[in-house]
Parts: structure tokens; C-alpha cells; sequence
């Protein structure tokens, strides 16, 4: 989450704190999102929330050339329609100054139309975790036995599945994850370091993206009497993801994710129609970003589908009380020894691997 966290920072303040030149109403833009996104890096917590704008229907008929076997149940389109993601980050630093090790505390739920159906706490030295087994398992299709009908060899597993928070001590999980998660690779081998996003390489990477900005993107601004403004940045979108992966790739090494990034061919059969985001500010505080994303569909039939991004001000994540504390081992244990086949899905995932 971290990286994820890090990555969606970085690459969206670059895109406002780049727009800074090009036609009058482009500089003014570019500063007031610039002057909003520092506003937020001085803080010490943020929340935000994450959803789609659109209905079931529509992503129903987004699903309509996928194979029978293949296309989005009606429990999963409703879900996702009404969908939301919910992150908190607190710092002991100003985020924009915040590295890894300055973050205290970190939380993640997602939510449906039923309530809450996953959530993820970090706080202190633990990892909290919550899941509403009967609300998935309702959506996926694979049912899940009741916590009650599972053996005493189930343990930590069984309070799993009846809805009780559980905790494992975060050290524990980045050792079971093994180099993904930060703890020793595989054999024994230290992992190598992560790639970090210091001045010099903030620097080089929006002087890279300030051209690419400047050329592509148009601006457009409106605002109302109570304060409430908004900022239109529209850029077709083959175009613009090729031309900003062609400026970030030298710079791959450096970026936090240390992921392969796109190439053209990847984007060659990618639409090339206008998107457009919203940018919301209120006072100059920003509040929302709405991503036109309907055109990208190529469905005559989808006319409202935009990824929202909604700001608030940080909440103070805390540990859940009466949480069960719990090993990995025995949590994987109690998962594999509880959880009949069928949720494994194909048997050849049950097979022993062959040498």
C-alpha cells in the first residue's frame, strides 16, 4: 500500500505542479493546483476516497463482448458500482517529507453496497485485518462454510470468518512475504534496496514532464461565488500516456515502484479520445478529482463511467479493540486445513508441485 500510496502522490502532483507554463490560462491553472497539492504536503494525516462514478448497467454493458463463462455477474456489477476505497495515512513528518519509516499509521477499507467488506489497519507495530466472508463469498459465487462448522484446527482462520479483527505483528508479514514484502529473499539473500524519490530526482522529473504537459494538455477554469472553483485539464489520452511514459522511462530506476513502465506498443491500441479531469477547489483547499473515463469505454452505451477522488481532512487511524492476535503460520494453517476446495477454484492448484 505504501508504494501504491507513493506512486498516486507523485504522479498526480507532477501533473499539477507541471501545467506552470504554456497560455496565460495554463500558468494560472497549473499555480493554484500547484499552491492546493502544497497545501496538502505540509499536512501531517490525509484521508481520501475512491469510486466509481457510474451504475451497474453501464459496466454490465462495458462487459458485453466478454465470453459467457467470462462476463461480470450482476452481484459483482452492483458491488462495484457502488464501490468505495477508503485510505488514511499519518505521518510524524510533513508528507512531503515523509519517507517510509515516517509514516505511524496507515489504514484501508473497501466498502459495498452492504457495508464494509474488507478493512486494513497498520498501526504501531500491528497489522489489523477485518473481512466480511459472507458478503464476498455472495458476490464471487464460492461459498464459504460458517465459522461455527469449521474444525478447532481452523483457530485464527475461523474468527476470520465470522467478522472479528485480527492482528499480526507487521515484522511477521514482511518476513512470510519474503523479498515482495521487504524481508529476506528467497535463500537467505538481503533484497536490494528500493528506489527513492529524492529532490534531485523530483527535479529531473518535472522538468522532464513540464514540456509534455504544456504541449498536450489544454486548461480550462470556472468558479462559483462560494469560493468553489473548478479546473478542467483535457489531453488525449494515447498521446499523452506515450509521451509521458517516453519522458519517464530514462528515469525508471529512480521512480519509487522500480516497475517496467509502458512502452508505445503498448498503447498502440489504446483510444486517442479527449479525457478530462475535474479538479475541484474550495478556497484553494482541494476537495475532489473526477476523471472523465466514458470516452476510453469505446461503447456507444456508456455515457457516465469517471474515477472520483475525493479529499478530506486526515482521520486519525487507530488499533480496533478486542482484536485476536495471531501468528502467520497459524493463520495460513488454519486457512489451508479450513477452506473447502472449491474456493481454491481449479484442482490443478491443489496438485504437488512437480520437481
Amino acid at each position: 500500500m505504501r508504494k501504491t500510496l507513493t506512486a498516486t502522490a507523485v504522479a498526480t502532483a507532477v501533473l499539477a505542479g507541471s501545467a506552470a507554463c504554456g497560455t496565460v490560462e495554463n500558468l494560472s491553472a497549473g499555480q493554484k493546483l500547484d499552491r492546493a497539492f502544497e497545501e496538502l504536503g505540509k499536512e501531517h494525516s490525509l484521508s481520501f476516497e475512491l469510486d466509481l462514478d457510474t451504475d451497474a448497467a453501464t459496466l454490465k454493458a462495458m462487459d458485453a463482448e466478454a465470453a459467457p463463462d467470462e462476463k461480470m455477474s450482476d452481484e459483482i456489477a452492483e458491488m462495484l458500482s457502488d464501490a468505495r476505497i477508503s485510505v488514511s495515512v499519518q505521518s510524524r513528518k510533513p508528507l512531503e517529507k515523509s519517507g517510509e519509516k515516517d509514516f505511524s499509521a496507515m489504514a484501508l477499507k473497501f466498502s459495498g453496497p452492504d457495508g464494509d467488506l474488507f478493512e486494513y489497519r497498520l498501526v504501531g507495530d500491528y497489522t489489523y485485518v477485518r473481512v466480511d466472508a459472507e458478503a464476498f463469498a455472495r458476490m464471487t459465487g464460492a461459498p464459504l462454510p460458517p465459522a461455527d462448522e469449521l474444525p478447532d484446527s481452523a483457530g485464527a482462520f475461523k474468527k476470520l470468518l465470522d467478522g472479528e479483527w485480527i492482528k499480526v505483528a507487521t515484522e511477521d508479514l514482511e518476513e512470510a512475504g519474503g523479498g515482495m514484502a521487504g524481508g529476506p529473499a528467497p535463500g537467505g539473500e538481503e533484497p536490494s534496496a528500493e528506489p527513492t524519490l529524492d529532490a534531485r530526482t523530483q527535479k529531473k522529473l518535472t522538468k522532464a514532464l513540464r514540456q509534455v504537459i504544456a504541449q498536450e494538455v489544454d486548461f480550462k477554469t470556472s468558479g462559483g461565488s462560494d469560493g468553489t472553483e473548478h479546473i478542467k485539464a483535457t489531453a488525449p489520452f494515447r498521446t499523452l500516456m506515450t509521451e509521458l511514459f517516453d519522458e519517464l522511462r530514462p528515469l525508471a530506476q529512480e521512480l519509487p515502484t522500480g516497475a517496467e513502465l509502458p512502452t508505445a506498443k503498448d498503447f498502440k491500441d489504446a483510444p486517442d479520445e479527449k479525457v478530462t479531469a475535474d479538479f475541484t477547489l474550495k478556497n484553494g483547499e482541494l476537495t475532489e478529482v473526477s476523471v472523465d473515463l466514458a470516452k476510453l469505454a469505446e461503447n456507444a452505451k456508456v455515457k457516465k463511467f469517471a474515477l472520483v477522488l475525493r479529499v478530506r481532512g486526515g482521520e486519525k487511524t487507530a488499533a480496533p479493540s478486542g482484536a485476536t492476535e495471531v501468528r502467520m503460520d497459524e493463520l495460513m494453517e488454519g486457512f489451508l486445513g479450513g477452506a473447502p476446495e472449491e474456493a481454491f477454484g481449479d484442482e490443478e492448484f491443489l496438485e504437488e508441485p512437480q520437481a
